[in-house]
């Protein structure tokens, strides 16, 4: 009884089309896209340094930080806000915009919808202070 037996060169021929098209379908399909995710660990990571600067920050004027200070009253925010909105404009890179919440106020610029934010919040003696960030 004789076996039957597929020729090497058509063996080789196959497996060269199975590899010609997979390498197609990957070039046509591509990668899936990681840049947003990538985008919002890195806007948490602006927001998280800019406040972690700030929160180490002597106050002005009174208080523990420079956060506590503008988190303690109505007065000292309204006091203070001038200040913060050019601190953090400084400290966060030109392509970023923010906003920073306090108990008594916010500064900065108001959120569009639609958009990714990195967000940080620091606990102080005074309140919570929360910056979130996004691109422009």
């Amino acid at each position: 009884m004789g076996r039957a037996q597929a020729s090497i060169t058509a063996i080789e021929a196959g497996l060269g089309v199975l590899l010609l098209v997979s390498v197609t379908l990957g070039f046509a399909l591509g990668v899936p896209d990681d840049e947003p995710t990538q985008r919002g660990a890195q806007l948490d990571t602006y927001a998280a340094d800019a406040a972690t600067l700030l929160a180490n920050e002597p106050p002005r004027h009174a208080d523990q930080t420079r956060l506590s200070e503008v988190a303690a009253s109505a007065d000292a925010f309204e006091r203070e806000r001038d200040a913060l909105e050019r601190r953090v404009d400084r400290i966060l890179p030109a392509n970023l915009l923010f906003r920073v919440e306090t108990p008594h106020g916010s500064v900065g610029y108001s959120r569009p919808n639609g958009v990714q934010v990195g967000e940080s919040t620091v606990m102080t003696t005074n309140g919570d202070v929360t910056l979130r960030v996004w691109y422009a």
